[in-house]
């Protein structure tokens, strides 16, 4: 990290705890208590969870909570570009003076104590968001729920689980019903228990945890539903029938998650929230959230390139994001000929044969590179062989620069850009 002050105190936070990843509560508590314990003051909040589809469903929220006029704080991670992207103030990003101060103040709280960077930096979030006045705050669990340094809100308003699967198995468990049990715990007596569609084995588990906690359930498939009638969304449930637009996220999957922030909606609703039915399409129709199948219209990779390429970029990492970005170029291939190229880079901490082999029959050419900057990146060369053992032609590159010189020029193609969020936000840094 560098270039900002903010960078220079994140780089030391870095350096506080020997692990990455060491999951519990107790440094998280013990930090929050040097802090005046903001977790208790903060406006009501929703908890999410779930291995897919939490950023985009945070996003929906956002937009339709901005669009009925509430100020909206909200926590996020990874970054993209920059780390201010994880703290959202009142509809802002953190500035870079108030991110300076607010990590200054923990830093010195926290009188170089053991504790992880995440850790240290969601106890700042809770901090800021306690300090700053707001209406609601919509809070993503950074992994599993159990033990996640946000599971410290004894009473949300809705808490919302959205579809999970196989992924970070070393740290929740290697069957479906393991992780669920992690993400489920977020759920709590005080909150409505917003449920997207799961395996199974994940849905047992999720009830099996709402049950034993007494809490009320809206689940897809029973108190709820959403489906794509061909000219835009129905969402169904007990409290209302909302014919909605597509949202401003394409994909097939972006209709689960419009459903799953729409039941939110309407759990807040019913807690107070004033939002009406024009505001919520309203919402699903101008949201953002980059780096999710979005679709890059300007900067050097377009120059370079040329017209004849469609360019996408999505983060996605895992199975289940490999099934879905298929499900699009499947999409793709019914609309146009075109073929589909992509560049690609993933972390060693996940399966890359199981991201790409849903992705392998419709990719004419892979590229793949190391993610700059990121020592748990495969290389080049490893990332080459993951592809193909899915059967994929794949070429090793050096840097994204090499591997988009070396796609075909002068004919229409498409090109996707995928495999982890932090590639995906090295390329959108790059990419201006």
């Amino acid at each position: 990290m560098a270039g900002r002050e903010s960078d220079v105190i994140l780089s030391r936070l870095l350096s506080l705890h020997p692990k990455v990843i060491d999951l519990g509560l107790d440094r998280t508590y013990e930090m929050l208590e040097c802090l005046g314990n903001p977790q208790d003051k903060l406006p009501p909040v929703v908890h999410l969870a779930g291995t897919n589809g939490k950023g985009s469903t945070q996003a929906m929220l956002r937009a339709i909570l901005e669009t009925a006029g509430y100020k909206v704080h909200a926590y996020t991670s990874p970054h993209l570009v920059k780390f201010h992207e994880r703290i959202r103030l009142a509809g802002e990003l953190i500035s870079e003076d108030a991110l300076q101060d607010l990590l200054t103040y923990c830093e010195e709280a926290n009188e170089n104590k053991p504790i992880t960077f995440f850790e240290i930096t969601t106890a700042a979030a809770f901090k800021a968001f306690a300090d700053t006045p707001g209406d609601i705050v919509l809070l993503e669990t950074g992994l599993g729920g159990r033990l996640d340094s946000t599971n410290v809100v004894d009473n949300p308003a809705v808490t919302i689980l959205t579809p999970i699967s196989m992924d970070h198995t070393q740290f929740l468990g290697d069957t479906i019903s393991a992780i669920a049990g992690e993400k489920a715990a977020i759920q709590k007596p005080s909150a409505i228990s917003v449920v997207g569609p799961q395996p199974d084995a994940a849905m047992e588990k999720i009830e099996e945890v709402a049950r034993d906690k007494a809490v009320q359930m809206s689940r897809f498939g029973a108190e709820w539903s959403i489906t794509d009638t061909g000219e835009g969304l129905r969402f169904v449930s007990s409290a209302a029938t909302l014919d909605l637009p597509y949202s401003n996220l394409p994909g097939e999957h972006q209709v689960t998650n419009a459903g799953q922030a729409v039941a939110a909606i309407l759990a807040l609703r019913d807690q107070g929230f004033d939002i009406s039915d024009d505001q919520i399409r309203e919402g699903l129709v101008n949201v953002e959230w980059p780096a999710r199948l979005q679709r890059l219209k300007s900067g050097p990779i377009l120059d370079e390139l040329g017209s004849d390429f469609d360019v996408w970029l999505d983060g996605g990492h895992n199975a289940a994001a490999g099934i879905t970005l298929a499900k699009q170029a499947e999409k793709w291939k019914a609309e146009d000929d075109r073929p589909l190229h992509i560049v690609f880079g993933m972390l060693n901490t996940k399966a890359a044969g199981d991201f790409l082999r849903p992705l392998a029959p419709y990719i004419a050419k892979a590229h793949a590179i190391r993610i700059p900057g990121e020592e748990n990146s495969l290389t080049a060369d490893e990332a080459t062989d993951f592809a193909k053992e899915q059967g994929i032609d794949c070429l090793a590159k050096e840097t994204v620069e090499a591997a988009i010189s070396d796609l075909p020029k002068g004919n229409e193609a498409r090109l996707l850009i995928c495999g982890s969020l932090y590639f995906a936000g090295i390329i959108l840094a790059e990419n201006n």
